[in-house]
């Protein structure tokens, strides 16, 4: 895994935070929980990659 990986999903975890925090004192909690969806997507994307990749090495570690 990259380390740059680490810090994009952190850059995007702390602006879904502000954004969602503005929105939600705007009183836009719809709009809120959409960008929280939105960033979870994201990052899952970037992720499930790796995980694929850990279970094919579990599986080949195995010989299942």
């Amino acid at each position: 895994m990259e380390v740059s990986l680490i810090f994009k999903i952190a850059a995007v975890g702390i602006l879904v935070t502000i954004l969602s925090q503005v929105l939600k004192h705007s009183g836009r909690e719809e709009h809120a929980f959409l960008i929280s969806l939105a960033g979870l997507l994201l990052v899952l994307t970037w992720i499930v990659p790796y995980i694929y990749d850990l279970f094919e090495t579990i599986q080949a570690l195995f010989s299942l």
